[in-house]
Protein backbone atom coordinates (compact mmCIF):
# COMPACT_ATOMS: atom_id res chain seq x y z
CA UNK A 1 0.00 0.00 0.00
CA UNK A 2 1.47 3.36 -0.98
CA UNK A 3 1.91 6.16 1.51
CA UNK A 4 -0.59 8.33 -0.36
CA UNK A 5 -3.38 5.74 -0.43
CA UNK A 6 -2.76 4.94 3.23
CA UNK A 7 -3.12 8.62 4.15
CA UNK A 8 -6.38 8.85 2.18
CA UNK A 9 -7.74 5.72 3.85
CA UNK A 10 -6.80 6.96 7.33
CA UNK A 11 -8.45 10.32 6.65
CA UNK A 12 -11.69 8.70 5.48
CA UNK A 13 -11.73 6.43 8.52
CA UNK A 14 -11.31 9.47 10.76
CA UNK A 15 -14.55 10.98 9.38
CA UNK A 16 -16.35 7.78 8.36
CA UNK A 17 -18.92 8.03 11.17
CA UNK A 18 -20.46 10.95 9.23
CA UNK A 19 -20.91 8.82 6.11
CA UNK A 20 -22.00 5.39 7.35
CA UNK A 21 -25.39 5.53 5.71
CA UNK A 22 -26.30 1.88 5.32
CA UNK A 23 -29.31 2.27 7.63
CA UNK A 24 -31.05 4.70 5.26
CA UNK A 25 -34.09 3.45 3.35
CA UNK A 26 -32.59 4.77 0.10
CA UNK A 27 -29.57 2.52 0.69
CA UNK A 28 -31.58 -0.66 1.33
CA UNK A 29 -32.34 -3.52 -1.07
CA UNK A 30 -35.77 -3.65 -2.72
CA UNK A 31 -37.31 -7.14 -2.35
CA UNK A 32 -38.95 -6.94 -5.79
CA UNK A 33 -35.63 -6.56 -7.63
CA UNK A 34 -33.27 -9.01 -5.92
CA UNK A 35 -32.97 -10.98 -9.21
CA UNK A 36 -33.14 -8.00 -11.57
CA UNK A 37 -29.78 -8.58 -13.30
CA UNK A 38 -30.81 -12.12 -14.21
CA UNK A 39 -34.30 -11.03 -15.24
CA UNK A 40 -32.88 -8.30 -17.49
CA UNK A 41 -31.20 -11.03 -19.53
CA UNK A 42 -33.80 -13.79 -19.44
CA UNK A 43 -37.02 -11.78 -19.61
CA UNK A 44 -36.55 -8.05 -20.29
CA UNK A 45 -40.31 -7.50 -20.76
CA UNK A 46 -40.92 -8.80 -17.24
CA UNK A 47 -38.01 -6.75 -15.93
CA UNK A 48 -39.58 -3.63 -17.46
CA UNK A 49 -42.85 -4.48 -15.73
CA UNK A 50 -41.14 -4.86 -12.35
CA UNK A 51 -39.49 -1.42 -12.57
CA UNK A 52 -42.72 0.12 -13.86
CA UNK A 53 -44.38 -1.15 -10.69
CA UNK A 54 -41.83 0.64 -8.54
CA UNK A 55 -42.48 3.87 -10.42
CA UNK A 56 -46.23 3.37 -9.96
CA UNK A 57 -45.59 3.29 -6.22
CA UNK A 58 -43.52 6.47 -6.55
CA UNK A 59 -46.38 8.33 -8.25
CA UNK A 60 -48.79 6.98 -5.64
CA UNK A 61 -46.61 8.46 -2.88
CA UNK A 62 -46.51 11.72 -4.87
CA UNK A 63 -50.31 11.84 -5.01
CA UNK A 64 -50.45 11.45 -1.23
CA UNK A 65 -48.20 14.49 -0.78
CA UNK A 66 -50.40 17.02 -2.59
CA UNK A 67 -50.93 19.19 0.52
CA UNK A 68 -47.17 19.49 1.05
CA UNK A 69 -46.69 20.27 -2.64
CA UNK A 70 -49.40 22.94 -2.45
CA UNK A 71 -47.66 24.41 0.60
CA UNK A 72 -44.46 24.78 -1.43
CA UNK A 73 -46.47 26.12 -4.37
CA UNK A 74 -47.97 28.83 -2.15
CA UNK A 75 -44.50 29.80 -0.92
CA UNK A 76 -43.33 30.09 -4.53
CA UNK A 77 -46.37 32.21 -5.41
CA UNK A 78 -45.74 34.51 -2.43
CA UNK A 79 -42.13 34.90 -3.55
CA UNK A 80 -43.14 35.88 -7.08
CA UNK A 81 -45.81 38.27 -5.79
CA UNK A 82 -43.18 39.98 -3.65
CA UNK A 83 -41.06 40.55 -6.74
CA UNK A 84 -38.39 38.06 -5.69
CA UNK A 85 -36.95 34.97 -7.37
CA UNK A 86 -36.99 31.21 -6.78
CA UNK A 87 -33.85 29.06 -6.73
CA UNK A 88 -33.46 25.28 -6.90
CA UNK A 89 -30.28 23.45 -5.97
CA UNK A 90 -29.08 19.88 -5.69
CA UNK A 91 -26.11 17.57 -6.15
CA UNK A 92 -25.62 14.78 -8.68
CA UNK A 93 -29.05 13.48 -9.70
CA UNK A 94 -30.87 16.18 -7.71
CA UNK A 95 -28.58 18.81 -9.21
CA UNK A 96 -29.57 17.60 -12.68
CA UNK A 97 -33.24 17.65 -11.77
CA UNK A 98 -32.83 21.21 -10.44
CA UNK A 99 -31.46 22.24 -13.82
CA UNK A 100 -34.29 20.32 -15.48
CA UNK A 101 -36.90 22.24 -13.49
CA UNK A 102 -35.45 25.58 -14.59
CA UNK A 103 -35.23 24.38 -18.20
CA UNK A 104 -38.89 23.31 -18.22
CA UNK A 105 -39.87 26.66 -16.68
CA UNK A 106 -38.00 28.45 -19.47
CA UNK A 107 -39.70 26.28 -22.07
CA UNK A 108 -43.09 27.35 -20.72
CA UNK A 109 -42.27 31.05 -20.26
CA UNK A 110 -39.88 31.63 -23.17
CA UNK A 111 -39.96 35.31 -24.14
CA UNK A 112 -42.33 36.26 -21.30
CA UNK A 113 -41.53 38.46 -18.25
CA UNK A 114 -41.54 35.45 -15.89
CA UNK A 115 -38.82 33.62 -17.83
CA UNK A 116 -35.97 34.94 -15.69
CA UNK A 117 -37.59 34.50 -12.29
CA UNK A 118 -36.39 30.92 -11.70
CA UNK A 119 -32.75 29.87 -11.31
CA UNK A 120 -30.96 26.64 -10.53
CA UNK A 121 -27.50 25.45 -9.67
CA UNK A 122 -25.94 22.08 -8.97
CA UNK A 123 -22.84 21.05 -7.10
CA UNK A 124 -19.95 21.92 -9.41
CA UNK A 125 -21.97 24.14 -11.76
CA UNK A 126 -23.38 23.23 -15.17
CA UNK A 127 -20.27 21.20 -16.07
CA UNK A 128 -21.39 18.62 -13.50
CA UNK A 129 -24.48 17.96 -15.59
CA UNK A 130 -22.17 15.91 -17.81
CA UNK A 131 -19.14 15.00 -15.70
CA UNK A 132 -19.30 14.39 -11.94
CA UNK A 133 -16.80 16.55 -10.06
CA UNK A 134 -15.28 14.28 -7.44
CA UNK A 135 -15.55 15.20 -3.75
CA UNK A 136 -17.20 18.56 -4.51
CA UNK A 137 -20.41 17.57 -2.74
CA UNK A 138 -18.59 16.80 0.53
CA UNK A 139 -18.06 20.49 1.36
CA UNK A 140 -20.90 22.47 2.95
CA UNK A 141 -19.00 25.71 2.32
CA UNK A 142 -19.17 25.13 -1.44
CA UNK A 143 -22.97 25.11 -1.22
CA UNK A 144 -22.97 28.48 0.53
CA UNK A 145 -20.44 29.83 -1.97
CA UNK A 146 -22.45 28.71 -5.01
CA UNK A 147 -25.66 30.15 -3.55
CA UNK A 148 -24.09 33.58 -3.21
CA UNK A 149 -22.51 33.42 -6.67
CA UNK A 150 -25.88 32.47 -8.19
CA UNK A 151 -27.23 35.87 -7.15
CA UNK A 152 -29.42 34.78 -4.24
CA UNK A 153 -30.55 37.69 -2.03
CA UNK A 154 -32.85 38.60 0.81
CA UNK A 155 -36.47 37.74 0.01
CA UNK A 156 -35.58 35.02 -2.50
CA UNK A 157 -36.70 31.42 -1.95
CA UNK A 158 -34.33 28.45 -2.05
CA UNK A 159 -35.56 24.90 -2.60
CA UNK A 160 -32.76 22.52 -1.64
CA UNK A 161 -33.17 18.99 -2.98
CA UNK A 162 -31.29 15.88 -1.83
CA UNK A 163 -32.35 12.27 -2.34
CA UNK A 164 -30.85 10.96 0.87
CA UNK A 165 -31.33 14.07 3.00
CA UNK A 166 -27.68 14.15 4.03
CA UNK A 167 -25.75 15.73 1.14
CA UNK A 168 -23.33 18.26 2.71
CA UNK A 169 -23.24 20.77 -0.15
CA UNK A 170 -27.05 21.03 -0.33
CA UNK A 171 -27.25 21.37 3.44
CA UNK A 172 -24.62 24.10 3.25
CA UNK A 173 -26.68 26.02 0.68
CA UNK A 174 -29.91 25.69 2.67
CA UNK A 175 -28.31 26.79 5.94
CA UNK A 176 -26.75 29.77 4.16
CA UNK A 177 -30.17 30.71 2.72
CA UNK A 178 -31.50 30.92 6.28
CA UNK A 179 -28.83 33.56 7.01
CA UNK A 180 -29.28 35.48 3.75
CA UNK A 181 -33.05 35.61 3.32
CA UNK A 182 -36.00 36.33 5.56
CA UNK A 183 -37.94 33.77 3.54
CA UNK A 184 -37.66 30.24 4.91
CA UNK A 185 -35.92 27.83 2.50
CA UNK A 186 -37.36 24.40 1.72
CA UNK A 187 -35.55 21.07 2.08
CA UNK A 188 -36.87 18.08 0.06
CA UNK A 189 -35.59 14.56 0.79
CA UNK A 190 -36.45 10.84 0.72
CA UNK A 191 -35.57 9.20 4.05
CA UNK A 192 -37.47 8.96 7.36
CA UNK A 193 -36.59 11.72 9.82
CA UNK A 194 -35.80 9.42 12.74
CA UNK A 195 -33.28 7.38 10.75
CA UNK A 196 -31.63 10.47 9.28
CA UNK A 197 -31.23 12.04 12.71
CA UNK A 198 -29.47 8.92 13.95
CA UNK A 199 -27.01 8.48 11.10
CA UNK A 200 -26.05 12.08 10.20
CA UNK A 201 -25.66 14.99 12.59
CA UNK A 202 -25.81 17.44 9.67
CA UNK A 203 -29.25 16.07 8.71
CA UNK A 204 -30.46 16.28 12.29
CA UNK A 205 -29.46 19.95 12.39
CA UNK A 206 -31.60 20.66 9.32
CA UNK A 207 -34.59 18.64 10.49
CA UNK A 208 -34.59 20.38 13.89
CA UNK A 209 -34.12 23.87 12.40
CA UNK A 210 -37.50 25.61 12.54
CA UNK A 211 -36.40 28.16 9.94
CA UNK A 212 -36.14 25.39 7.33
CA UNK A 213 -39.35 23.99 5.79
CA UNK A 214 -39.15 20.22 5.28
CA UNK A 215 -40.98 18.00 2.80
CA UNK A 216 -40.31 14.29 3.29
CA UNK A 217 -40.90 12.25 0.13
CA UNK A 218 -39.75 8.78 1.19
CA UNK A 219 -40.71 6.25 -1.49
CA UNK A 220 -38.87 3.18 -0.17
CA UNK A 221 -35.82 1.35 -1.56
CA UNK A 222 -34.58 2.00 -5.09
CA UNK A 223 -34.84 -0.43 -8.00
CA UNK A 224 -31.05 -0.79 -7.86
CA UNK A 225 -29.80 -0.63 -4.27
CA UNK A 226 -28.72 2.93 -3.50
CA UNK A 227 -29.36 4.21 -7.04
CA UNK A 228 -31.32 7.31 -6.08
CA UNK A 229 -31.22 8.55 -9.68
CA UNK A 230 -34.29 6.31 -10.03
CA UNK A 231 -37.41 6.53 -7.82
CA UNK A 232 -36.14 9.17 -5.36
CA UNK A 233 -35.14 11.68 -8.00
CA UNK A 234 -38.41 11.02 -9.85
CA UNK A 235 -40.59 11.93 -6.86
CA UNK A 236 -38.40 14.95 -6.10
CA UNK A 237 -38.52 16.24 -9.68
CA UNK A 238 -42.29 15.79 -9.72
CA UNK A 239 -42.96 17.42 -6.35
CA UNK A 240 -40.72 20.45 -6.94
CA UNK A 241 -41.76 20.76 -10.59
CA UNK A 242 -45.50 20.67 -9.94
CA UNK A 243 -45.16 23.11 -7.04
CA UNK A 244 -43.41 25.55 -9.37
CA UNK A 245 -45.58 25.16 -12.45
CA UNK A 246 -48.84 25.05 -10.48
CA UNK A 247 -47.98 27.84 -8.06
CA UNK A 248 -50.87 29.96 -9.36
CA UNK A 249 -53.38 27.10 -9.57
CA UNK A 250 -56.03 25.87 -7.15
CA UNK A 251 -55.35 22.80 -5.02
CA UNK A 252 -58.06 20.95 -6.95
CA UNK A 253 -56.19 21.53 -10.23
CA UNK A 254 -52.96 20.23 -8.74
CA UNK A 255 -54.76 17.21 -7.31
CA UNK A 256 -56.37 16.50 -10.68
CA UNK A 257 -53.12 16.47 -12.66
CA UNK A 258 -51.41 14.24 -10.07
CA UNK A 259 -54.31 11.77 -10.35
CA UNK A 260 -54.26 11.92 -14.14
CA UNK A 261 -50.51 11.27 -14.27
CA UNK A 262 -50.80 8.29 -11.92
CA UNK A 263 -53.76 6.88 -13.87
CA UNK A 264 -51.92 7.34 -17.19
CA UNK A 265 -48.81 5.56 -15.91
CA UNK A 266 -50.84 2.64 -14.54
CA UNK A 267 -52.68 2.13 -17.83
CA UNK A 268 -49.80 2.71 -20.25
CA UNK A 269 -47.86 -0.27 -21.55
CA UNK A 270 -44.17 0.60 -21.70
CA UNK A 271 -43.15 -2.93 -22.68
CA UNK A 272 -42.14 -1.56 -26.08
CA UNK A 273 -38.86 -0.37 -24.55
CA UNK A 274 -37.70 -4.00 -24.12
CA UNK A 275 -36.87 -4.20 -27.83
CA UNK A 276 -34.75 -1.05 -27.57
CA UNK A 277 -33.01 -2.47 -24.49
CA UNK A 278 -32.08 -5.67 -26.31
CA UNK A 279 -30.83 -3.82 -29.41
CA UNK A 280 -28.74 -1.24 -27.57
CA UNK A 281 -27.11 -3.79 -25.29
CA UNK A 282 -26.21 -5.97 -28.28
CA UNK A 283 -24.61 -2.98 -30.02
CA UNK A 284 -22.32 -2.46 -27.02
CA UNK A 285 -21.44 -6.14 -26.83
CA UNK A 286 -20.28 -5.96 -30.48
CA UNK A 287 -18.04 -3.00 -29.69
CA UNK A 288 -20.32 -0.42 -31.32
CA UNK A 289 -21.39 2.94 -29.93
CA UNK A 290 -24.56 4.97 -29.80
CA UNK A 291 -25.69 8.57 -30.14
CA UNK A 292 -28.91 9.75 -28.52
CA UNK A 293 -30.33 12.22 -31.01
CA UNK A 294 -32.53 14.82 -29.37
CA UNK A 295 -34.32 18.10 -29.89
CA UNK A 296 -34.08 20.97 -27.37
CA UNK A 297 -37.38 20.02 -25.72
CA UNK A 298 -36.27 16.65 -24.35
CA UNK A 299 -32.48 16.98 -24.35
CA UNK A 300 -32.11 17.80 -20.65
CA UNK A 301 -33.84 14.57 -19.59
CA UNK A 302 -31.95 12.45 -22.12
CA UNK A 303 -28.56 13.82 -21.13
CA UNK A 304 -29.38 13.32 -17.46
CA UNK A 305 -30.00 9.60 -17.90
CA UNK A 306 -27.05 9.00 -20.20
CA UNK A 307 -24.48 10.87 -18.08
CA UNK A 308 -25.66 9.24 -14.86
CA UNK A 309 -24.70 5.83 -16.25
CA UNK A 310 -21.02 6.64 -15.78
CA UNK A 311 -20.89 7.18 -12.00
CA UNK A 312 -23.55 4.53 -11.34
CA UNK A 313 -21.95 1.76 -13.39
CA UNK A 314 -18.30 2.90 -13.76
CA UNK A 315 -18.52 3.51 -17.49
CA UNK A 316 -16.19 5.86 -19.32
CA UNK A 317 -17.86 9.29 -19.06
CA UNK A 318 -18.67 11.64 -21.93
CA UNK A 319 -15.33 12.55 -23.48
CA UNK A 320 -14.08 16.14 -23.59
CA UNK A 321 -12.45 17.41 -26.78
CA UNK A 322 -9.94 19.48 -24.77
CA UNK A 323 -8.81 16.60 -22.58
CA UNK A 324 -6.87 13.43 -23.20
CA UNK A 325 -9.68 11.03 -22.32
CA UNK A 326 -8.51 7.42 -22.79
CA UNK A 327 -11.68 6.24 -24.55
CA UNK A 328 -14.92 7.60 -25.92
CA UNK A 329 -18.09 6.90 -23.94
CA UNK A 330 -20.49 4.14 -25.01
CA UNK A 331 -23.12 6.77 -25.78
CA UNK A 332 -23.28 10.54 -26.19
CA UNK A 333 -25.95 13.19 -26.66
CA UNK A 334 -26.41 14.38 -30.26
CA UNK A 335 -28.20 17.64 -31.12
CA UNK A 336 -27.87 17.95 -34.91
CA UNK A 337 -29.77 21.26 -34.97
CA UNK A 338 -26.91 22.96 -33.07
CA UNK A 339 -23.93 24.00 -35.27
CA UNK A 340 -21.38 24.18 -32.43
CA UNK A 341 -20.90 23.43 -28.75
CA UNK A 342 -21.94 26.87 -27.53
CA UNK A 343 -25.24 26.74 -29.42
CA UNK A 344 -25.82 23.14 -28.26
CA UNK A 345 -25.51 24.14 -24.60
CA UNK A 346 -27.77 27.16 -25.09
CA UNK A 347 -30.39 24.92 -26.72
CA UNK A 348 -30.11 22.25 -24.06
CA UNK A 349 -30.54 24.61 -21.09
CA UNK A 350 -32.67 27.28 -22.79
CA UNK A 351 -30.18 29.81 -21.38
CA UNK A 352 -26.45 30.52 -21.28
CA UNK A 353 -24.44 28.02 -19.22
CA UNK A 354 -23.29 28.93 -15.72
CA UNK A 355 -19.82 27.81 -14.67
CA UNK A 356 -17.51 28.24 -11.70
CA UNK A 357 -14.37 30.22 -12.53
CA UNK A 358 -12.80 29.58 -9.12
CA UNK A 359 -8.97 29.70 -9.14
CA UNK A 360 -8.79 27.23 -6.26
CA UNK A 361 -10.44 24.37 -8.21
CA UNK A 362 -8.14 24.50 -11.22
CA UNK A 363 -10.64 24.94 -14.06
CA UNK A 364 -12.58 21.70 -13.47
CA UNK A 365 -15.90 23.58 -13.56
CA UNK A 366 -14.95 26.34 -16.02
CA UNK A 367 -16.62 27.50 -19.23
CA UNK A 368 -13.68 26.24 -21.27
CA UNK A 369 -14.11 22.75 -19.88
CA UNK A 370 -17.88 22.86 -20.31
CA UNK A 371 -17.65 23.73 -24.01
CA UNK A 372 -15.27 20.81 -24.46
CA UNK A 373 -18.28 18.55 -24.01
CA UNK A 374 -19.50 19.11 -27.55
CA UNK A 375 -22.78 17.37 -28.43
CA UNK A 376 -23.56 19.57 -31.43
CA UNK A 377 -23.85 18.46 -35.07
CA UNK A 378 -20.07 17.89 -34.99
CA UNK A 379 -20.24 14.96 -32.58
CA UNK A 380 -21.06 12.28 -35.16
CA UNK A 381 -17.99 12.92 -37.35
CA UNK A 382 -15.74 13.36 -34.31
CA UNK A 383 -16.71 10.03 -32.78
CA UNK A 384 -16.54 8.26 -36.13
CA UNK A 385 -12.96 9.50 -36.51
CA UNK A 386 -12.10 8.45 -32.96
CA UNK A 387 -13.33 4.87 -33.50
CA UNK A 388 -12.98 4.27 -37.23
CA UNK A 389 -13.89 0.59 -37.14
CA UNK A 390 -16.95 0.90 -34.89
CA UNK A 391 -20.50 1.80 -35.85
CA UNK A 392 -22.16 4.85 -34.29
CA UNK A 393 -25.84 3.90 -34.06
CA UNK A 394 -28.46 6.64 -33.77
CA UNK A 395 -31.26 6.45 -31.20
CA UNK A 396 -33.70 9.28 -31.95
CA UNK A 397 -36.01 10.45 -29.18
CA UNK A 398 -38.14 13.36 -30.33
CA UNK A 399 -40.94 15.54 -29.02
CA UNK A 400 -43.95 15.43 -31.37
CA UNK A 401 -47.43 16.94 -31.07
CA UNK A 402 -49.00 13.72 -29.83
CA UNK A 403 -46.22 12.61 -27.48
CA UNK A 404 -42.71 11.17 -27.80
CA UNK A 405 -41.29 9.27 -30.76
CA UNK A 406 -38.63 6.59 -30.22
CA UNK A 407 -36.58 5.30 -33.16
CA UNK A 408 -33.55 2.99 -33.10
CA UNK A 409 -33.07 1.30 -36.47
CA UNK A 410 -35.72 -1.47 -36.68
CA UNK A 411 -37.29 -0.42 -33.36
CA UNK A 412 -39.86 2.38 -33.58
CA UNK A 413 -42.61 3.50 -31.25
CA UNK A 414 -44.85 6.53 -30.82
CA UNK A 415 -45.85 6.98 -27.19
CA UNK A 416 -49.08 8.93 -26.99
CA UNK A 417 -49.05 11.46 -24.13
CA UNK A 418 -52.24 13.48 -23.47
CA UNK A 419 -50.70 16.14 -21.19
CA UNK A 420 -49.98 19.71 -22.30
CA UNK A 421 -47.74 20.33 -19.28
CA UNK A 422 -44.14 19.60 -20.40
CA UNK A 423 -43.23 18.43 -16.89
CA UNK A 424 -45.40 15.35 -17.45
CA UNK A 425 -43.55 14.58 -20.70
CA UNK A 426 -40.18 14.83 -18.95
CA UNK A 427 -41.31 12.70 -16.00
CA UNK A 428 -42.68 9.96 -18.26
CA UNK A 429 -39.52 9.98 -20.39
CA UNK A 430 -37.33 9.96 -17.27
CA UNK A 431 -39.00 6.86 -15.87
CA UNK A 432 -38.77 5.06 -19.21
CA UNK A 433 -35.10 5.96 -19.72
CA UNK A 434 -34.21 5.00 -16.14
CA UNK A 435 -35.73 1.58 -16.82
CA UNK A 436 -34.04 1.39 -20.22
CA UNK A 437 -30.51 2.19 -19.02
CA UNK A 438 -30.81 0.10 -15.85
CA UNK A 439 -31.75 -3.04 -17.74
CA UNK A 440 -29.08 -2.46 -20.39
CA UNK A 441 -26.53 -2.33 -17.60
CA UNK A 442 -27.95 -5.54 -16.16
CA UNK A 443 -27.49 -7.25 -19.51
CA UNK A 444 -23.88 -6.01 -19.56
CA UNK A 445 -23.19 -7.40 -16.08
CA UNK A 446 -22.79 -4.03 -14.38
CA UNK A 447 -24.64 -5.08 -11.23
CA UNK A 448 -25.42 -8.36 -9.46
CA UNK A 449 -29.02 -8.99 -8.46
CA UNK A 450 -29.84 -5.42 -7.51
CA UNK A 451 -26.45 -4.49 -6.00
CA UNK A 452 -24.32 -1.82 -7.69
CA UNK A 453 -21.08 -3.78 -7.86
CA UNK A 454 -19.75 -1.21 -10.35
CA UNK A 455 -20.46 1.82 -8.17
CA UNK A 456 -17.88 4.57 -8.65
CA UNK A 457 -16.28 5.47 -5.30
CA UNK A 458 -15.94 9.19 -6.06
CA UNK A 459 -17.03 10.82 -2.79
CA UNK A 460 -17.30 9.94 0.89
CA UNK A 461 -20.85 8.59 0.67
CA UNK A 462 -19.86 6.32 -2.21
CA UNK A 463 -16.70 5.18 -0.42
CA UNK A 464 -18.88 3.95 2.43
CA UNK A 465 -21.31 2.35 -0.02
CA UNK A 466 -18.44 0.55 -1.77
CA UNK A 467 -17.13 -0.76 1.56
CA UNK A 468 -20.58 -2.09 2.45
CA UNK A 469 -20.96 -3.82 -0.92
CA UNK A 470 -17.48 -5.36 -0.68
CA UNK A 471 -18.41 -6.65 2.77
CA UNK A 472 -21.61 -8.15 1.30
CA UNK A 473 -19.68 -9.94 -1.47
CA UNK A 474 -17.17 -11.33 1.05
CA UNK A 475 -19.85 -12.48 3.50
CA UNK A 476 -21.65 -14.31 0.69
CA UNK A 477 -18.46 -16.35 0.36
CA UNK A 478 -18.02 -16.85 4.10
CA UNK A 479 -15.14 -14.39 4.44
CA UNK A 480 -14.93 -11.82 7.24
CA UNK A 481 -13.06 -8.53 7.01
CA UNK A 482 -13.36 -5.47 9.23
CA UNK A 483 -14.59 -2.09 7.96
CA UNK A 484 -11.10 -0.65 8.41
CA UNK A 485 -9.49 -3.56 6.58
CA UNK A 486 -11.84 -3.21 3.63
CA UNK A 487 -11.29 0.54 3.54
CA UNK A 488 -7.49 0.16 3.36
CA UNK A 489 -7.77 -2.41 0.57
CA UNK A 490 -10.28 -0.23 -1.31
CA UNK A 491 -7.97 2.79 -1.39
CA UNK A 492 -5.10 0.60 -2.52
CA UNK A 493 -7.21 -0.70 -5.41
CA UNK A 494 -8.44 2.79 -6.34
CA UNK A 495 -4.85 3.88 -6.84
CA UNK A 496 -4.20 1.41 -9.69
CA UNK A 497 -7.56 0.22 -11.04
CA UNK A 498 -8.77 1.33 -14.52
CA UNK A 499 -11.84 3.62 -14.33
CA UNK A 500 -14.24 1.19 -16.03
CA UNK A 501 -13.63 -1.76 -13.70
CA UNK A 502 -15.60 -2.87 -10.62
CA UNK A 503 -13.98 -1.50 -7.48
CA UNK A 504 -16.27 -3.73 -5.40
CA UNK A 505 -15.36 -7.00 -7.09
CA UNK A 506 -11.68 -6.09 -7.54
CA UNK A 507 -11.27 -5.18 -3.88
CA UNK A 508 -13.13 -8.29 -2.76
CA UNK A 509 -10.76 -10.43 -4.86
CA UNK A 510 -7.74 -8.67 -3.38
CA UNK A 511 -8.93 -9.31 0.17
CA UNK A 512 -9.65 -12.97 -0.61
CA UNK A 513 -6.12 -13.42 -1.98
CA UNK A 514 -4.56 -11.62 0.96
CA UNK A 515 -6.37 -13.92 3.39
CA UNK A 516 -5.16 -17.12 1.73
Amino acid sequence: MSKESNIKADYFLSISSQYKLGALVTESSHPDTVNLSKLSIENPVKAVSVLKGLDTNTLTVLKGKEKEIKYLADAIKDTFNAGRDVYFCGCGATGRLSLTIETIWRQVYKGLPMENRVFSFMSGGDVALIRSIENFEDYTEYGARQLKEAGFRDGDLLVGITEGGETPIVIGAVEEAVKMSGRNPFFLYCNPDDILCKVAERSKNVIENKRIEKINLTVGPMGITGSTRMQSSTVLLAAAGFALLYNDKKESELSAVLSELLDYWKKTDIGFIAGFIESESEFYKKGDYLLYESDPYLGITIITDTTERSPTFSLYPFENIHENDPKISLCYLYMPSAPDSSKAWDSLLWRKPRTLEWPDIGGIASMKRLLGFDFSAKVLERRQNAEKHAVQHIFRIAHVDSGIEFRLEKNTHLLQIPFTNPLCHHLILKMILNTHSTLIMGRLGRYQGNVMTYVKASNNKLIDRSIRYIDLVLKNEGIHASYNEICKALYEVLEVMPPDQSVVLTTAEKIKKDKK
